[in-house]
């Protein structure tokens, strides 16, 4: 899997933070080539990439952040087989969804025109990313997940989200992200 070759590589070469997986609560396999260690994988790719992406900003500054992020999304995420289905955190309208590239990377690293109300999620000290998923399920050549994705800053303060992804097996078998919708918890005020 190119992706993980390259946080691998990253994460090595910066002593970069670690990412972690609890099981899942209940796996449904209804068929297919994909496999649940192929989706715990890439969500721990993705949680190693957040890390990455904050720890080269912090050491490199934002010229390097992007690269590495473009590189990432790339490697990543399915836009070469069409619209990715992306509702970040903490985007505002009319710009909640991006569906390209060029979206998502104003999200992760902010620092865009066309997305000026980015200040880049993935700059923000992450330390270490752990996903604890409540569900995953397969069929055929798609893999959904839903769970929590605990974000550990600097200050040791976390973050948790609420997090679906959806994967999608390339031809070359690798899991591409197709769907990523992420948003804070439901808290009743009292």
């Amino acid at each position: 899997m190119k992706l993980k070759t390259l946080i691998t590589a990253t994460a090595l070469g910066l002593g970069l933070g670690a990412a972690g997986l609890a099981s899942a609560t209940e796996v449904t396999h209804m068929g297919g080539d994909i496999t649940e260690a192929q989706v715990l994988e890439a969500q721990q790719a993705w949680g190693e990439a957040l890390v990455a992406i904050s720890n080269t900003y912090e050491e490199e500054g934002i010229d390097a952040a992007r690269a590495l992020a473009e590189e990432i999304i790339a490697g990543a995420y399915g836009h070469e087989m069409g619209a990715v289905l992306f509702k970040p955190t903490l985007a505002e309208a009319p710009q909640t969804f991006r569906t390209t590239p060029e979206g998502a990377l104003a999200y992760f690293v902010g620092h865009s025109d066309e997305y000026s109300a980015d200040s880049g999620f993935a700059l923000k000290g992450w330390q270490e990313v752990t996903i604890d998923n409540a569900a995953i399920f397969i069929s055929g050549d798609m893999a959904l997940t839903m769970g929590n994705v605990s974000i550990l800053d600097a200050d040791g303060n976390t973050t948790v989200v609420d997090k679906s992804w959806g994967y999608h097996l390339d031809d070359e078998g690798d899991l591409r992200i197709v769907l990523h919708h992420s948003s804070l918890p439901y808290s009743a005020e009292e």
